[in-house]
C-alpha cells in the first residue's frame, strides 16, 4: 500500500477519534456549545475526508455506507482495516 493512502487512513482515524471523544464527554456536558460547535467541525471533516479517500482509493464501508463506482470495488483489496502501518 502507498505512503501516501496510509497517510490518509491515518489522518480520518484521527479526526474519528477526536469526533469520538468529543461525542462522549457531550453525553456529559449537554450544554456545552464551544465543544459541540468542535464537534460539529468534525463531523464535517470527517465527512469530507471519507468522501476524498472513497474517491481516490474506493470504499471505507460496505452495506450501504459507501457508494461504488463501476466495476463493484468492495472486492478490491487490501482493504482499510487490513492495512498495515
Amino acid at each position: 500500500m502507498m505512503h501516501e493512502q496510509l497517510a490518509f487512513l491515518r489522518q480520518i482515524q484521527e479526526v474519528e477519534f477526536a469526533a469520538l471523544e468529543l461525542n462522549l464527554y457531550l453525553d456529559t456536558h449537554m450544554d456545552d456549545q464551544r465543544a459541540l460547535m468542535e464537534y460539529n467541525q468534525h463531523v464535517k471533516h470527517l465527512a469530507m475526508l471519507k468522501q476524498q479517500y472513497e474517491m481516490c482509493y474506493g470504499p471505507l464501508l460496505n452495506f450501504g455506507f459507501s457508494p461504488s463506482q463501476y466495476p463493484w470495488q468492495w472486492l478490491q483489496g487490501p482493504w482499510p482495516w487490513e492495512q498495515v502501518y
